[in-house]
């Protein structure tokens, strides 16, 4: 895979499946170089298989389709260029979609209720004078802000607590009525555009960011997740509390008082019965740590966990889905891989998927359960389970994968360790690049992955494992290195690396590079510090320095402190920055103007300090960009750090026989 092959590859969204099970919408998504921008439009196929997928939309980027109750239409969010989402609603057959939102933040998640008169949806309001809600007033000349909290800015949207999301509610027009028009000048006063969208309700309010919600049964209330406690400011854990779906109300909180689950995902059956996702922040509030993210059943006042500690139902993107009365789907994360499970309110569980794939998300209606599944040679698939197998409805050619060898290896103390060695074609000897991972609680998986992809088709070995501290491995797994960073996650990737050496002949043990991004970035920095065996390295977005963290992270409060602890000299012994002046490996350093998550400074500081002291260091900083680069970043931006890195490692560590 080339780095302009990012075209290539097509990125399914959560699908819907009609209520007769009959069909399925869902929206792809893929980087157009050409525009520079990620685009996609719904597509439409029946569930049988009978026929291919054909485009349903052609916008700029369609996405989150969902089918009204009764499947006459699919309600779904429609971004134009350089504007934010906003709702429409089409024929399920198809034809001119109805805008029904006109939001300055645009719209984030809706459902229908559950007539399907209206919809529900959140979306952020702009406190009045930013934002550009007053003409004329751009964002320099705005009041000052007064912060008063520790949490007030997110990576990926800024500032937050002057724009918090609120639970919102419109009726939804009836189809086949007559379009409004443009009012000529001279009639009923001066020209002047038709409203395109449909008048929307506030149904919350207040200094609170509203999460995810559902729809009561009857279609009165609205459940919904929010942290309105008096200490959200200081801890992870949220409640939910049920509104009134009319009216701005106070909430009625629904979940019991003193509980401390930190809440994902909110779905509730025909019955009632409110299922959910959440981890437990423990009796701190705020030790999220390796913790599994598990489902609940909420009856009444009883909350009851349904799945155990040792499944964790926590991979990013996935939600519940609702599959009949008092059951649920759910995906589980384990050992690189995922299953789909089916999960009743009475705590009973089966499998209806699982194997080599990863599964990015899921639906189910009227018996039909479909899936977007990956694999060692697929991005994403749409595919339909049967009899616990999957069969595929769509085919997006991609780029032709490499082979990746998987292996589980003792650690220096007997641990295992799981992972994967990806290699070239030819004999080699090929150099390797040691790749670390995000998180730290985290996952690399089965399924292709395109940066392991480009570096392969670069010439190199690329060697990749799930350390003590990684997700899907159990709990046990994912807090091995609280406040012990840089111990034994440090000493698992050199001995994957050592193992992998010995396993391939064809990789050149003595030719190495290292790279790594967030947390990879920080364990790239800490080992470079205490083992001088590579050519070169990438610190990427990385968590560097834990003492400039609090303050300037969108995670600052909580992350390094849970992680490494409170004690000064405790937090100094794990931090990559006070051993940076040990490093005399050559770095590439490349971090995102706009990073709120691991800022701009981490890498700043850490660059000079290598620099100060002769290294052979060099900074790459992409403007506009924030800590998703890699992965939803500019097109153009992503190709070029693709270059930018394969760059660096031809003049570090140089493939024989490629110029």
């Amino acid at each position: 895979m080339q780095p302009s092959h990012i075209d290539q590859l097509v990125h399914i969204g959560t699908p819907a499946v009609s209520p007769d099970g009959g069909t399925v919408v869902f929206a792809t998504a893929r980087a157009d170089l050409g525009a520079d921008a990620t685009v996609g439009q719904l597509f439409t196929a029946p569930t049988d298989g009978s026929l291919a997928p054909r485009r349903l939309t052609r916008g700029f980027r369609d996405s989150a389709p969902v089918f009204s109750p009764d499947g006459s239409r699919i309600a779904f969010v429609r971004s134009l260029a350089g504007a934010p989402g906003q709702l429409y609603v089409v024929a399920s057959t198809g034809g001119e979609p109805h805008q029904l939102t006109d939001r300055s933040l645009g719209v984030g998640a809706f459902a229908w209720s559950p007539t399907g008169e209206r919809i529900a949806f959140s979306s952020r309001e702009p406190e009045h004078g930013r934002y550009g809600s007053v003409e004329g007033l751009d964002a320099s000349a705005e009041a000052p802000r007064h912060i008063t909290t520790l949490r007030y800015k997110s990576n990926g949207t800024g500032y937050i607590r002057d724009r918090r999301t609120q639970i919102f509610v419109l009726d939804v027009p009836a189809d086949g009525g007559e379009p409004e028009y443009p009012r000529a000048a001279g009639v009923h006063g001066d020209a002047a555009p038709a409203a395109a969208s449909v008048t929307a309700r506030a149904l919350t309010h207040g200094d609170v960011d509203h999460g995810a919600f559902a729809w009561l049964p009857d279609g009165s209330r609205l459940i919904v997740a929010a942290a309105r406690h008096e200490s959200r400011d200081t801890t992870l854990y949220s409640q939910l509390w049920s509104i009134d779906a009319g009216e701005l109300a106070e909430p009625v909180l629904v979940t019991p008082h003193g509980a401390t689950l930190s809440i994902d995902t909110v779905k509730i059956d025909a019955e009632g019965t409110i299922f959910f996702t959440a981890q437990d922040a423990g009796p701190t509030g705020r030790d999220f740590i390796g913790r599994a993210t598990s489902v609940y059943a909420l009856r009444g006042d009883a909350v009851n966990r349904l799945t155990s500690a040792d499944l964790d139902f926590g991979d990013p993107g996935t939600a519940l889905a609702v599959a009949g009365p008092g059951t649920v789907h759910a995906i589980e994360r384990t050992r690189g891989r995922n299953a789909l499970h089916a999960i009743s309110a009475d705590g009973s569980r089966s499998v209806l998927l699982a194997g080599d794939i990863t599964l990015a998300s899921h639906a189910t209606a009227g018996g039909t359960t479909v899936v977007v599944q990956g694999t060692a040679d697929i991005t994403a698939e749409l595919a339909v389970v049967v009899d616990g197998a999957a069969r595929v409805l769509t085919q997006f050619d991609g780029p032709a994968p490499f082979a990746t060898h998987e292996h589980v290896i003792d650690a220096r103390d007997g641990y295992p360790v799981h992972g994967w060695v990806a290699l070239p074609e030819g004999e080699g000897p090929h150099p390797a690049l040691l790749m670390i991972h995000g998180g730290p609680f985290s996952q690399y998986g089965v399924a292709f992955f395109d940066e392991t992809q480009v570096f392969v088709e670069a010439g190199y070995a690329v060697v990749y494992c799930n350390p003590r501290g990684s997700a899907s491995y159990g709990e046990d797994h994912g807090r091995a290195v609280r406040q012990r960073m840089g111990t034994v996650d440090h000493t698992d990737v050199l001995d994957f690396l050592e193992a992998a050496i010995a396993a391939h002949p064809s990789i050149d043990g003595s030719r190495a590079g290292i790279m790594g991004g967030s947390y990879g970035g920080y364990l790239t920095a800490w080992t470079i510090a205490h083992d001088h065996r590579f050519a070169a390295a990438i610190v990427e977005r990385g968590f560097i320095d834990p003492e400039t963290f609090i303050g300037t992270s969108d995670i600052g409060d909580f992350f390094g402190q849970e992680y490494l602890g409170d004690d000064l000299e405790l937090v100094r012994s794990q931090s990559p920055q006070a051993v940076a002046p040990q490093v005399t490996t050559p770095t590439l350093v490349i971090h995102s103007a706009d990073d709120l998550r691991c800022p701009l400074g981490q890498a700043e500081t850490y660059y000079a300090t290598l620099k100060a002291r002769g290294v052979d260091a060099e900074l790459l900083i992409f403007p506009g960009e924030n800590h998703e680069l890699s992965r939803s970043g500019r097109p153009r931006h992503r190709v070029q750090r693709f270059e930018a890195m394969l760059d660096w490692w031809h003049r570090h560590l140089p493939v024989d026989g490629r110029s």
